[in-house]
């Protein structure tokens, strides 16, 4: 094989291989663009979790720092102050062509987020407790029923002084003493009849017909 047929069978090799890695890089890029193109329109959707995922992924491979700024969007509509803010300023960090107008909506963002971060972490304030309603007037009390005068079977008397009217003792009575009488006179006369009262010695015993005891 002649010189100038194998200078052209290695051109056209190297050329064939050119050709290919050409063809690989073209179809790697569209693969990347198809992933960026489908993050675009998860964040454009609202879909900020399923786009900082793709975004993260992309940094990752190819370390541009737009992607930074994207997950920092994401993290910013997420409501996550803290991961915005960290990827925010690491964009402005590693971005070496920002421009000045660029560069202060960045900061915007980073303020945006420094001030919900500082409400999201202070204190809840407690409300105050609301002022309970009066108590209701507390009823009446019925009067109580009169007490009934109780039994002088269930007391314990005290003894005292007699009483002024107390009925005097049978023996002062005036009839009492008067039945006495008639009963001891009753007894008297009945004693001189049976001759109790007549002497042994009798002085008018001067008829020898009586016998005189």
């Amino acid at each position: 094989m002649s010189p100038n047929r194998l200078l052209n069978t290695g051109a056209g090799a190297i050329l064939a291989a050119a050709l290919m890695l050409l063809a690989l890089g073209a179809e790697a890029r569209a693969a990347t663009d198809k992933r960026e193109l489908q993050a675009r329109e998860d964040f454009a959707a609202g879909r900020y979790q399923e786009a900082v995922e793709i975004f993260a992924k992309l940094y990752a491979e190819k370390l541009h720092p737009n992607y930074l700024r994207n997950i920092g969007r994401c993290y910013q509509n997420l409501g996550q102050p803290e991961k915005a803010i960290s990827a925010f300023r690491e964009y402005l960090r590693k971005a070496k062509t920002v421009s000045a107008d660029e560069r202060a909506e960045v900061e915007g963002y980073i303020k945006e987020m420094e001030d919900l971060e500082a409400r999201q972490q202070a204190p809840v304030a407690t409300p105050p407790p609301s002022a309970s309603p009066p108590a209701p007037p507390l009823p009446s009390a019925a009067p109580l029923p009169a007490a009934a005068p109780e039994s002088s079977a269930t007391l314990a008397t005290t003894p005292g002084p007699a009483a002024a009217n107390e009925a005097p003792p049978i023996y002062a009575r005036w009839w009492f003493w008067g039945i006495v009488g008639g009963v001891v006179l009753a007894g008297v006369a009945g004693l001189g009849a049976a001759g109790a009262f007549t002497s042994h010695k009798d002085a008018a015993c001067v008829d020898p017909g009586r016998i005189c005891k």
